[in-house]
Parts: structure tokens; sequence; C-alpha cells
């Protein structure tokens, strides 16, 4: 086994071999040796190759063995069957595979067998036949018969041969008597004669009274006693002793008292031998014949527990092979699975016994460790790149700058919150979409950014959205590539209270510059026309009416340019607000009291969410401010028509909102302009004919001092469908602006030096002028 790491767990415990595994594997080749040594033994024991006889007992016990033999397999095939259908049923790895293997290999073991199984019952069946068929039972009976013609043959001779014989002896009854000599030689010859080798007298009890001197030495048995009281003197009684290979006859001798001849002829020794082994075979054919059917059943039963054995052992050597085929290729399948859900760190148990399959897993391992090796590459490099994009998102998201990512085919691919709020579009609105339709104000500059050779165009926009229009800073850097600029960055800043600040500062010196150029003339202009009226007024008399009138016009017109020029001086030298703990509800109610008193054709309500409603600012700067609103929307109502009007109405509603203390101002005047509302705020940009455009440049500063701001809205917004404005002071409860958001010092401190300014500082102030005017 190999490992690809060693920090890594190489072997996974599902490839683990259960415990007890080596035990059963020894178990299955145990029991298809000791099958098939049994069937071997019973094979040769029955086909008579060994000493041992084959015996029904014998027979029996092999038979027995074979069976149990043949159940131990079966109960070992049973139990793996059951374990891989139970890994089937499971959904274990390569579990098809292994019921295919199996089912191979029992049909090549089963098909063999039963083919043989049926050619040898054929053959056995065809064989018996002819053993037992008509002329291989004349063959067995004609040997029989030839043999026992051949022993009549001798039995008839010796029959003649004995007569012969008894009546020569008979006739010779005086010798035997008296000449016992002569009377032998007398019955050795007759016996030589008739080539009997064995001749003899013998009484009824066995006793040999005489024998022929024939010279051949062999024993003869006589007969029993009572055999010899069955043979009377007429037929002798014949007897074939096939093992002493000779023919015996005995007869009664006539003129005798109970004595009998008694005679034996030898047989060829060949024959007797035929004889007994034909008669041996005649009577194992008969018994073969009576035992045929059990002949069958015997043969067939062995044949039967012979092939079940083999068949048994065949197919369980296939289930081995199959586990042995299987099991690397299910630790595969295994691994595999478990590398799908992720898991790099699992190692194949390598066995070199395996062969190729080895060689697999081995190419299986070194195939994780190098997807193991690159999977932690591309792990590291994607911390890496999170880590950075999560570095950059933050840097977006925290960035004042709005930002905005466009790639190649000019779709909005990146967009930071500050961009969101610039545009006034949320991101999930706008990525994705064409940055012609979102932002259709820079096309002008992408298009340049595309056409150019610069890597960076930079230039200044003014978008409105939601009324309110807002003056940008864009740069648009290309990213340059080999073939093409695919991307682009677009960094947005509002420079919309810059430019209004610079604006402001450039109007705040004008208004220094008119208020120490025109207010000095003045007090001159205006003692030297009220003198002029006093000294020649008595002594004109001709066109009187007209003197005065030009000279009450002179000290009108000067009255209302030092008015104008005090108005330059207020903006100009707008003083430090003294913050100190008032009730913004009593401020109100005063203010909207000195407003309804002034204009009572105008219903000036004031609606107070809390009372009282503490706060820290600046009574006279906050009254002014809502004074001066107040004052605007008594004039936008008295610049509508009367046929449209009907009764002039102005509400101001105070309330407390989070932090802040909000105002609103709603009337039913002529409302507010649609296009570039933003620059209402701006000095010296007003809509009325009179008006000196600073009532809400002023009141834009108070609030900002009081770390506020004023909002312009329609009346519709609050009130659909209604007429007029809604004007929102809002400011800080605490009273102080954000540090971002605080002033300079006011320009008071810079009067003296305004009055002596030079040629330098002059023209200083017109480049602020004509900054501030676009000029």
């Amino acid at each position: 086994m190999t490992s690809a790491d060693t920090s890594a767990a190489s072997f996974d415990p599902s490839f683990a071999e259960p415990k007890g595994w080596s035990l059963r594997r020894l178990l299955a080749p145990f029991a298809v040796g000791l099958a098939l040594l049994s069937a071997f033994l019973t094979f040769v024991v029955l086909t008579g190759l060994t000493p041992i006889e084959p015996t029904r007992e014998v027979v029996v016990s092999f038979l027995l063995t074979n069976g149990a033999t043949i159940l131990v397999l079966v109960g070992i095939i049973i139990r793996e069957v059951w374990q891989m259908i139970q890994a089937r049923r499971r959904g274990r790895a390569a579990a098809r595979l292994h019921v295919q293997i199996v089912s191979l290999f029992s049909v090549i073991a089963v098909l063999p067998a039963v083919l043989v199984a049926i050619v040898a019952n054929v053959t056995i069946d065809r064989g018996l036949d002819r053993l037992f068929s008509g002329p291989t039972r004349e063959v067995i009976q004609n040997s029989l018969i030839v043999a026992n013609a051949y022993l009549h043959e001798h039995a008839q001779l010796i029959r003649g041969d004995i007569l012969g014989m008894a009546n020569d002896i008979a006739h010779a009854r005086p010798l035997f008597d008296q000449d016992r000599a002569t009377f032998r030689e007398l019955l050795t010859a007759s016996a030589a004669s008739r080539n009997l080798p064995g001749a003899m007298l013998i009484d009824k009890d066995r006793n040999i009274l005489e024998t022929a001197q024939t010279g051949i030495q062999q024993s003869f048995t006589t007969p029993a006693p009572e055999f010899l009281s069955n043979v009377d003197e007429n037929e002798p009684q014949i007897a074939v002793f096939i093992e002493a290979n000779y023919v015996a006859a005995v007869i009664r001798l006539r003129a005798f008292n109970d004595t009998f001849l008694y005679v034996a002829r030898l047989l060829d020794p060949r024959v007797g031998a035929q004889l007994k082994q034909t008669q041996a075979s005649v009577a194992e054919y008969a018994q073969l014949e009576a035992r045929r059917l059990g002949i069958q059943v015997a043969f067939a039963l062995m044949f039967t527990v012979i092939a079940l054995t083999i068949l048994m052992a065949s197919v369980l050597i296939g289930l081995n092979f199959a586990n042995w085929l299987v099991a690397p290729i299910r630790r595969l399948m295994n691994a595999a699975n478990i590398v799908s859900t992720g898991d790099l760190h699992v190692q194949v148990p390598v066995h070199r016994s395996e062969g190729d399959l080895a060689q697999l897993g081995e190419t299986f391992n070194k195939m994780t460790q190098e997807l193991r090796t690159q999977r932690d590459e591309l792990v590291s490099a994607s911390d890496l790149i999170d880590s950075r994009r999560r570095f950059i998102e933050a840097v977006l998201s925290s960035a004042s700058a709005g930002i905005i990512g466009v790639d190649a085919s000019g779709s909005i691919g990146i967009l930071n919150r500050s961009a969101e709020k610039l545009i006034g579009h949320a991101e999930s609105e706008t990525l994705g979409h064409p940055l012609s339709e979102v932002l259709p104000e820079l096309d002008d500059m992408m298009k340049t950014a595309r056409e150019g050779a610069q890597r960076l165009v930079q230039g200044q926009i003014t978008i409105n959205r939601d009324g309110h229009e807002r003056n940008l800073s864009v740069r648009v850097s290309a990213e340059q590539t080999s073939h093409s600029r695919d991307s682009y960055i677009i960094t947005l800043d509002d420079i919309t209270e810059l430019v209004s600040a610079q604006r402001t500062s450039a109007w705040a010196d004008v208004a220094r510059r008119i208020a120490h150029e025109i207010k000095n003339p003045l007090t001159p202009i205006q003692l030297s026309a009220e003198r002029i009226r006093r000294k020649f007024g008595k002594v004109i008399t001709e066109d009187k009416a007209v003197f005065e009138q030009c000279t009450e016009t002179i000290v009108r017109q000067v009255d209302d340019i030092r008015r104008m020029v005090d108005e330059f001086s207020r903006f100009a030298r707008m003083p430090k607000p003294v913050i100190e703990g008032e009730d913004v509800a009593d401020t109100v109610r005063q203010a909207v009291f000195l407003m309804r008193v002034g204009h009572p054709e105008i219903d000036v309500q004031a609606e107070i969410k809390e009372e009282p409603m503490r706060a820290q600012f600046d009574r006279r700067l906050i009254s002014q401010a809502l004074t001066n609103i107040i004052k605007n929307a008594t004039e936008a109502i008295e610049a509508v028509p009367p046929e449209q009007l009907g009764r002039g109405r102005i509400d101001v509603i105070a309330a407390r909102e989070g932090d802040d203390v909000v105002i609103d101002v709603i009337d039913n005047g002529i409302g507010l302009p649609k296009v570039s509302r933003a620059r209402l705020l701006e000095p010296y940009v007003t809509t009325r004919e009179k008006g000196t455009g600073l009532g809400l440049a002023i009141v834009g500063r108070v609030l900002e001092d009081h770390g506020g701001r004023i909002e312009l809205n329609d009346a519709a917004d609050i009130r659909p469908g209604a007429r007029g404005a809604w004007m929102r002071l809002r400011f800080a409860i605490s009273g102080h602006a954000p540090k971002a958001e605080e002033k300079e010092p006011a320009p008071e401190t810079k009067q003296p030096a305004s009055e002596t300014d030079g040629p330098a500082d002059a023209t200083t102030n017109d480049a602020k002028i004509e900054a501030a005017t676009g000029n």
C-alpha cells in the first residue's frame, strides 16, 4: 500500500476486511479440497482401482461422506450468495458486477456438468442394455452348455466303463475270495484298459477293500455312507469334482455283500478351469441381471454425488474467484464515491497478489495525490483571491468615492455603496445592465475613453436624480491588455458641496467688495441729496414738485441700495452661532405668530409634535432662518393668480426625528422649479424679480452651522395632488456640525484686509468670481 500524504489518513475503514475474514477465507478452499478428495476416493474405490472391496458398507460410507461435503459446500455457497444479495440490496459498490461474474461462472460450471450427466446416464443405460441383451446372454449360456456337454461326455464314458468293470468283477467273485493278488491284478488290468487312474472296492462304511495299482498318485474322495445307501446295482451314480479335476462313478456290485465299485477319470485341467470360470461368469451374469436396476441406481447415485461435489466445488471456486476479482474493483468504486464527495485523502489498499488491479490501485492513489495537491493549491489560491476580494470589497465599500466597474460590453459589473447613493440605483438593479441605461450622462466620456489613446479620461458631469442636482467629478480608467481595452473603472466624486462652497466663497468675496466699494459713497450721496433738498427747497419755486420728487427718489434709492449692501454684508459676515439650550416649540410658535400678524390674509398654522422640544441651537439664527422660509412662502402664495389661489395657507410642523429636529414648511403657492432646483441654495440665484438670491443661501449656511441642511421638495410629495412647496429645515439636536462639515472662520475677520486689498488680491477675487459664476 502506498500513501500520498503522510499527514492524511491512507486507509478508509470501509476498505478494511471484516473481522474473522481470514478464517472464512481458508474455510472455502479447505472445503473444496476435502470435497474433491472425497469424490476422487469414491471414484477409485468404486472402479476397483484400490485393494478396498467396494462392498455395500464401503459404498454407503463414501456416499455419505460425499453428501456431507456437498452440504458443507452448499452452506458456504448459500452464505456467499446471501451476502451478495445483501450487498446488492444495500447498493454496495460493484454489487451488480459481482452478481454478473458469479452468474457467469455458475453457468460455465453448471452447463458442462449437466451435459456430462446426460451423456453419462445415456452411456450407462446403453451399456447395460447391451450387456443384458439376447446375444450376450446366449453367448454366456452357450459357453456353459459347451462346458456341461464336455462333462456329460466324460460322465457317459465313465458310466460305460464302470458298468463293464462291475460285470467283470461280479464274475470274478470267487477269485476275490480265494486269491486276492490275482484279483488285484485283474482289477488293475481292467482299470488300465479303460484309462481309469483310480478304481477301488469299498464297503458301505467307505472302507477300501481293494485298489487298482495304476501308478497314478492322486487321492480320490470316496462317497459318503448316506450317498452309498442310495446306489443300486443297475445304474451307477456319477459325480464331477471340478476343484479336484476328475469325474467319479460308483455302483453296487452283484455277488458282493454291500460292496461298491468306485472309479475316477481325470479331466483336462484347462477344461476344468474354463468350466469353473464359465460357471462363475454365468452366475455373476445372472446376479448382475437380477440387480440391473440397483446397479443403474448405484452408478447414477455415484455419478450424481461426484458430479454434485465437483459442481459445488466449481461454483464455490467461481464465487471465490469472483470475490477476488471484484474486491479491488469494489475498493476502487468505494474510493471513487468518497472522492466524489470531495474527500481526496482516501487511499486504496494495494495488494501485490492482485496483479494488474494492484497497479490500477496504485495509479488511483497517485491520481488522488495529484488531485489533492492541485486542490490544495487551488484552495490556497482561492483563499488568497477571496482575501484580496474581501479587502477590495472593504476598500470599495468604505471608499467615499463612487466606483463603477464596466466590462468590454459596456455592462456594469461592480458598484459600491457610494456609487449606489450617487446614481440613485441599488446594486441589484444595475449589475449586468448597460451603463448607458443606468447613467447616460457618461456616454460622451465613455466614447472618448474607447476611441482615444489615453488610459485616463477626466471630466465633470451633472446628474439629476429625484429632483436633486449633483455635480460629479468623473475619472474613467481603461484596463489596457494585449488585444483591446476590455474593462473600465469609473470613479465618481460628489463635488456638489465643493462647487457650492466655492461659489459661496466667491460670492462672499463679491459681497465684501460690493459692501466695501458701494457702501462708502452711499452716505455722502444721501447727505448731499438731503442738504440740497433743505437748502434749495425754499429757493426753487418753479418745478418744485419735480425737485422734491427727484431728491426723494435719490434718498429712497440710496436707502434701498444700503439695505441691499447690508444683506451682502450679512451674507459675507455670517456670525458664528451661539449654541444654547432652547425650546424649539417656543421658537417656532413665536416665528409663526409674527408672520401671522404680518400677513392676516394667509392662514399660517403651527403644529408642534412634542412640547417642550429641547435642543441646542442659536435661537436668533434659527428664528431668522424660519422667518425667511415662511416669508418666501408668503411671496410664493402672492404670486398665484387670485382666481387660482383661493385661501392661502402655510403649515409649519415641528417634530423630532432621531437625533435631528425637523421643521416642515408647507404652502400652497406657485411651488419650486423642477429644473436646477438645487441651485436655489446658491447665492444670487432667485426666481423672483426683486429677490437678491441670498435668502435660501443664508438659511442653508445657518442650518449647516447647526449640523443640518435644508431640503427642497414639492407639497405633492407629502400631500398628493396639492400645489406648492415643501421646505424641510433639519438640524442636529446637539447643535454641532460634524467635523468634516465644519466651515472656515467667519469672513468678518478678513474684512480689514479686504479694505486694503491690492491689485493682486483683486485679481484673485475676480478669478474666484469667474469660477463661481462659470464665466
